[in-house]
């Protein structure tokens, strides 16, 4: 793996494995340890690979496992946004490196990377207020993807598109540093809002919700000022979901 050449330029580093646990833990480590952002921690392969709500994320040789350890980088409330702005950079640098895909691509709330209506890509921040660090922990299937999902997945191979994840690092290291920029520590959320929202799946359309002990169903209205989904229940409330899984009705975009 290597930065793109404007990435070291503005001071990122790099730390590349072959095989780690987890690079979101790694980069934890690093910052427990004293390190400071933006330090890029990558691995061929994990071993403990991990998803949103403690779900293992299948981690082979193949595809891209980075995380991104940022100090200080916003006050602790701002944190959250993270989400929407690492969503943004990852469809940026898969639109960079294989831009007949574009017209497929798209975002789940909050953070999945979808390709035709499956899922090409995933998130996770993981933040240590102690010690005021964020892991940006970004995975994107490029060679292979899982079978057995709660999701329909698919991968950059399959689809035609084979995108080698030193490649696509490259571009994510700088889209990165755009779309951080942007946020401004959370000045500019409205602008990444915004730009989310024009690249967002199942805006208007009925979506289901899980959550934690149930379900809701609705229409997918909003984001609110804060990135919270606003769902028009079928009674004509409104709920707004902080944290959940999104189902949509149909998948956006067409089949491949």
């Amino acid at each position: 793996m290597k930065l793109e050449p404007r990435a070291t330029a503005a001071g990122v580093r790099l730390v590349a494995h072959e095989v780690l646990g987890s690079t979101n833990a790694e980069a934890l480590r690093l910052a427990h340890e004293g390190g400071h952002g933006p330090l890029w921690v990558t691995t061929e392969r994990q071993t403990a690979g991990r998803g949103r709500r403690g779900r293992a994320w299948i981690s082979p040789a193949g595809n891209l496992h980075a995380s991104l350890l940022l100090t200080e980088p916003a006050a602790v409330e701002h944190w959250p946004q993270l989400s929407f702005v690492a969503a943004l950079a990852a469809h940026d640098a898969v639109v960079e490196v294989a831009a007949d895909l574009k017209r497929l691509l798209a975002i789940k709330w909050p953070n999945d990377l979808l390709l035709a209506g499956a899922k090409l890509g995933g998130i996770l921040i993981e933040a240590e207020s102690g010690i005021s660090a964020v892991a940006i922990g970004i995975g994107i299937n490029c060679g292979s993807h899982p079978t057995e999902t709660d999701f329909p997945a698919a991968d950059l191979a399959a689809a035609g598109t084979p995108i080698s994840p030193a490649a696509l690092f490259s571009a994510l290291s700088v889209k990165m540093l755009g779309r951080l920029a942007q946020w401004n520590a959370g000045e500019g959320f409205s602008t990444i809002r915004a730009d989310w929202l024009a690249r967002a799946a199942g805006v208007g359309e009925s979506v289901r919700v899980r959550l934690a002990e149930h379900e809701l169903v609705g229409r997918f209205e909003a984001l609110d000022e804060a990135g919270g989904l606003v769902l028009r229940l079928p009674d004509g409330d409104t709920r707004t979901i902080a944290a959940g899984d999104v189902f949509m009705s149909a998948p956006p975009g067409k089949a491949i």
